[in-house]
Parts: C-alpha cells; structure tokens; sequence
C-alpha cells in the first residue's frame, strides 16, 4: 500500500509513484519486485516493454500528439537500492516498507536507507510513462530501467546492445539541485583474504566487542572529499594502539562496513582480555577518542568508542599471526582522496575506499573499491593495494572494473539542457563531473553514439541512514525535465 504522507506532497505525478516504491519491500536482489511494478504499469497503459538476457527493461512510450517524428530520447534509472540501516534499528529489507518521515523540507527515512538514489528517478520515468497530469509534450520514448546498478553495475555491463533505438540519453541518476553531469570516474574493486587458523579461546579473562558506532558513512565516490571517518580503519587503529601500549589480547571478530560503495559507519571486534588489560585498555580508548574528535572535528560529531561486555565468550580465536597481518592490512590500505583533478577544478580525481571486513565462508575478507577519472591513475592504486595485500600474507583478487564517461562540452543534447535550464529557471545551470561510477560509462561503451548527460534531485547522505531528499527540488527536477522534453 502506497504511503498517503508521501502522495499527498507536490507534484503529485512524481511523490506518488514514490510512495509506491517505498510499499515494496527491499531485499538484495529486490530488482525482480520493481520490475513487476514497472512491467505492470506499462501493460495498464497498453505500452510495449521488453527485458533483455540480464533482466533490464525498456519501456517504449509513444509520442504525445504532434512530435511523432522527433528523435527517441531514453531516459534511464536503475531499480535498486543500497539497502543500510543503523544496528538499533529493527528492519527487515525483505519484509518491511521503508518508513518515511518529514522533516522541514527534507525526506528522510526511518533508521534506513531511503532510496530516493534512484527511486526518484525511477518515479519520474514512472510518472511520464502515466502522464498523470495530462500536460506533457516529447517525442518517442524509451524508459530504461537497469538493474543491479549498487552492487556491481551489472545491468548497465551487461545491457542488450540491439535494445535501444535512441541516441540521447536523459540518466536520472546524480544528485545535486541544478548540476548537469557530463562525465564520471572509473572503478575497480578488489577483494583480499586470508584462510585463518582459528585455536582454542584462552580459558582466562573476560571477553568484550569494541564497537566503533555514529559516523556518518556515505557514498564512497560523492562523499570521500568530506574526509567522513572509516569504521574501518579506526578499529584497526584502535586495536594496534592498544597493542603498542603493551596490552594483550586475543582476537575473535573483526567485522565492519556491509556494501562495497559505501563508506564504512560502523565496526566490531570481539577481543578477550585479562583482568590487567581491561583496566589499561581504557586511557589507550580514552586518548584515540580525544585525537579523533580533533582529527574529525566539524565532520564527526558523534563518534563512539565502547568496550560493551559480551554475554557469550567466544569458543575460538585468531591465532596472533593472522590477527597482526589483519589488523595492519586495514591499517595500511590507502583511504580517502589520493589525487584531485587537474582539468576539472575541485574534482576528486583518484580515490579509495576500505569497505568492507567479513568473514565469507572460512575465509577473512576485505573489500575495497578504488576510483579514477584517470584510467592509468586508478591501474597505480589497484598495484598499490595488491602490493600491500601480498606483504601481508592476503590473497588479492582484483575485479572487473567499469569504465569512466569521458566529458563531451560540445555535446548538442547538453546545449538544449543549458539553454531550457536557463530560461526556465532564471538561472545558468553549473556543468561538471562526477567521482561516482555512472551507467553512462557502460552504456557509451556499448552504444559509442549515445549523447548523454545526467541531473536529478538534490540527495545527500546516499548509501547510508542518514539519506535525505529534499521535497522542493523534486519538484523543480520534475519541471525541467517535462520543459526539457518538450524542446527537444
């Protein structure tokens, strides 16, 4: 059932086939229930619609009276979601709608993830497709619609290259107020891991999780210029600092980050120590607590260090070769901004992000996920990390990365946006890139003539709880998108 807080707000055509979305329930794969409702719309509207091998579909919207000899122009969102929530937070993305709330001029949701990466854009393709207000004016649609963009690119890498008959590109997925983005970074990730040898638990001394909770999270491509902290790499801080002081412990669980695009909030590690190591423990946490709020000051203002009392002792431990070359493995992968760029002023050029420990299987596992707009930039970063996961002992397995968009300031799709933008909002719209993995880099590889450009709302915090849209500039994307197509 759709949410009447959402379908009541303006426009209407957009926020109700949002709250649509939101009444689906979001578990990985999630993409097969959002495919239903977008296949179901189009036959409503006696629409043709079809899916290729991968699972993307296309959805061919006649054009409205009058402009039945204009160009195709696509319009392309993707139909997942990163599915996060904080660890207080009772919510099952398999079975439970995301609960949204208001607050001022800001949508958010309820301890999640919201979604409006890429649900609004999603809705909007929705809504044209409905031509709920009766008052839209474009030429032959397509409405692409892939999948698995969050977690691997996969509909985009793997899209049908006979499905689109268009040659202009509207991507409904970026997520700033009044920015046009005509390019954006490559990427790669890369998984290291190691086959431990866990022993018997000490018989003495009693057992604790150190958690590193409240940090903001975020995007590991919109974000990583904002230096938010690492979960990560604090833990990992943490526990070698208190190494250093001579203290020791035994290692059970190092854990943090869920998605490989994300920026970690938090993480654990269930350690056991002596009755000596408790008491030294705390002025070692004590004095990282206090650096860090220096360190993050003005970005971090809910950081957390706590040694919470576990009720049930682990059975097994890491044995102290593999808890080390663990802990300095975290410790040592490069985070954050590597280099900016030096054509496109205040860009991100080269990035990396720690994202992920876990254990898969019997293994210890962790994920990054470096960037570039430079491809032989972001090759140097992947050597770098394979030369540190190889000194320390880990297995390294570099991905299959996805190509970067390379900018076209000439492109004539992008002059009619600039110049509808113009007259329509009283204002020059503001053209850059993006340090974030866009479908339009797949997507240009495989239809080489495709001229695009990317806009969309204004979204913050994507890819963690603290994800937010803001009610007003639907509202104003919504127009200019409907002006836009009728110009073109």
């Amino acid at each position: 059932m759709a949410d009447p807080r959402v379908e009541s707000l303006e426009p209407k055509a957009v926020w109700s086939q949002f709250a649509r979305i939101l009444a689906i329930p979001r578990p990985s794969g999630h993409e097969e229930k959002m495919a239903e409702l977008v296949l179901e719309a189009a036959k409503k509207k006696g629409v043709a619609a079809e899916r290729d091998a991968i699972g993307n579909v296309v959805v061919r919207v006649p054009a409205t009276k009058g402009r039945e000899k204009s160009p195709v122009t696509v319009l392309q969102s993707h139909l997942d979601m990163v599915g996060e929530k904080r660890s207080d937070v009772a919510h099952d993305f398999a079975k439970d709608p995301i609960r949204p709330r208001l607050e001022g001029e800001w949508m958010y949701a309820t301890g999640t993830t919201l979604g409006a990466d890429n649900g609004v854009g999603v809705a909007a393709a929705l809504a044209l497709l409905e031509n709920a207000d009766g008052d839209l004016e474009h030429g032959p649609l397509e409405l692409l619609f892939t999948v698995d963009e969050e977690t691997g690119l996969t509909g985009a890498k793997k899209l049908s290259p006979k499905i689109l008959k268009g040659k202009r590109l509207l991507n409904l997925d970026s997520e700033e107020d009044g920015l046009f983005f005509i390019g954006c970074a490559g990427g790669c990730d890369t998984k290291l891991s190691i086959k431990p040898a866990p022993v018997p638990a000490p018989p003495a001394g009693d057992a604790f999780t150190l958690a590193v909770s409240g940090l903001k999270g975020g995007h590991s491509g919109v974000q990583i210029h904002e230096n938010r902290g690492n979960a990560l790499k604090i833990l990992a801080r943490w526990l070698l600092a208190a190494q250093r002081a001579g203290i020791a412990f035994e290692l059970a669980r190092f854990e943090g980050g869920g998605k490989h695009n994300a920026i970690p909030r938090e993480a654990f590690a269930d350690v056991i120590l002596d009755a000596a190591a408790v008491k030294a423990q705390k002025p070692v946490t004590e004095a990282l607590q206090a650096a860090l709020a220096s360190e993050l000051e003005g970005i971090e203002d809910k950081l957390a260090l706590e040694a919470r009392p576990l009720a049930e002792r682990p059975k097994r431990v890491y044995r102290a070769a593999d808890r080390d070359r663990l802990l300095r493995l975290v410790q040592a992968l490069p985070h954050g901004v590597l280099a900016m760029s030096g054509a496109v002023p205040g860009l991100v050029e080269t990035s990396s992000n720690v994202a992920v420990a876990a254990m898969e299987d019997d293994r210890v596992v962790v994920w990054t996920s470096s960037r570039s707009s430079v491809a032989p930039a972001l090759e140097a970063v992947l050597a770098q990390i394979r030369s540190i996961g190889e000194l320390a002992g880990f297995e390294v397995d570099t991905k299959d990365g996805y190509p970067g968009w390379k900018p076209n300031p000439q492109s004539p799709l992008l002059e009619t946006a600039k110049r509808v933008f113009a007259s329509s909002r009283g204002a020059e719209a503001k053209v850059t890139a993006i340090h974030a993995g866009l479908e339009c880099g797949l997507i240009g590889e495989i239809y080489p003539k495709m001229d695009m450009i990317s806009f969309g709302p204004e979204i913050q915090s994507p890819h963690s709880p603290d994800e937010r849209v803001h009610v007003g500039s639907v509202g104003r994307f919504w127009t200019f998108l409907k002006t836009l197509l009728a110009a073109l």
